[in-house]
């Protein structure tokens, strides 16, 4: 037994712990390890195109597939449902210097969210006279994209004299920033072309008050003397409005309104003996059914 305790005695001596106090590492050189295996790669971006949606269908496992693709085509075809709505962006009075007059923008659609056919119509006038601008529009609006719009259509002109119907194509949408435009590109049955742009923005400023600036402006190809109409831009309408919206049927505004007939259209006007330009004061409601 006593030589078997002796055996095992540096046995045990040598397993035994070593305090790290106790561990001189002054002559260890570290600098010549080799340390890059331990080193992490280098994340490189892929190339590879991203892979294609799955096209299986988890309940074709349990039901019959022909029976699952003809209820997922009733769904897509349940969600694709049209709707009618009128919408009146402006009616307004105008409180000008002795000459207070009117305004009014709307629509009424019928459609969906693809494909759509729009009845709209703005114009104009001053009370005790007749109208000076009443226009209605019939198009189709397709969705080009999430964002656009495409117009298809005509345009009707009940004033100025004489009457006008021209063919329209134009562009609507949401540009960057929330800028809600309008491009419209004009054919008379005369031959005359003509132009028109619109950009408008809405910011609310509470959960009640929105404040509507928006811009619209107008461009001639050519002359047009029956229309009172130069060549080059025709007229140029500026305003800014601050809407109370509690809820979207029906939202009062008050607003200011200006516009200007510019260059060769200012000078038919001045010859004319009418006004080329004029500020208003505008009270109204935006109302949507």
């Amino acid at each position: 037994m006593m030589a078997l305790r002796k055996a095992l005695l540096p046995i045990l001596l040598a397993a035994a712990p070593v305090p790290a106090w106790g561990q001189d590492h002054a002559g260890m050189d570290h600098s010549m390890m080799d340390m890059s295996a331990n080193e992490a790669p280098a994340d490189q971006p892929g190339d590879a195109p991203a892979p294609l949606p799955p096209q299986d269908h988890a309940a074709d496992r349990v039901f019959a597939p022909e029976r699952m693709a003809a209820s997922r085509s009733a769904m897509i075809g349940e969600m694709d449902f049209s709707t009618f709505a009128l919408q009146i962006d402006r009616l307004e009075y105008r409180a000008a210097n002795g000459k207070d007059g009117f305004g009014w923008d709307g629509q009424a659609w019928y459609g969906g969210d693809i494909d759509r056919a729009v009845l709209a119509s703005e114009g104009e006038g001053t009370f005790g006279d007749r109208a000076e601008r009443i226009e209605l529009n019939a198009y189709w609006r397709h969705a080009l994209d999430p964002w656009f719009n495409l117009q298809l259509g005509v345009r009707h002109d009940f004033r100025p004299d004489p009457r006008r119907t021209y063919a329209l194509i134009g562009i609507e949408g949401l540009a960057p920033y929330w800028f809600d435009v309008t491009g419209q590109l004009l054919v008379s049955e005369k031959g005359d072309v003509h132009a028109r742009g619109k950009a408008g923005y809405q910011q609310r400023i509470t959960q009640s008050l929105v404040v509507e600036p928006e811009a619209e402006v107008d461009f001639a190809f050519q002359d047009a003397p029956a229309l009172a109409v130069g060549s080059g831009f025709e007229r140029l309408e500026l305003g800014a409005r601050l809407r109370y919206e509690r809820n979207r049927s029906l939202a009062p505004y008050v607003g200011v309104h200006w516009e200007r007939k510019l260059a060769g259209t200012a000078r038919l006007a001045r010859a004319a003996g009418e006004d080329v330009s004029g500020l208003s004061a505008v009270f109204g409601f935006r109302a949507m059914f």
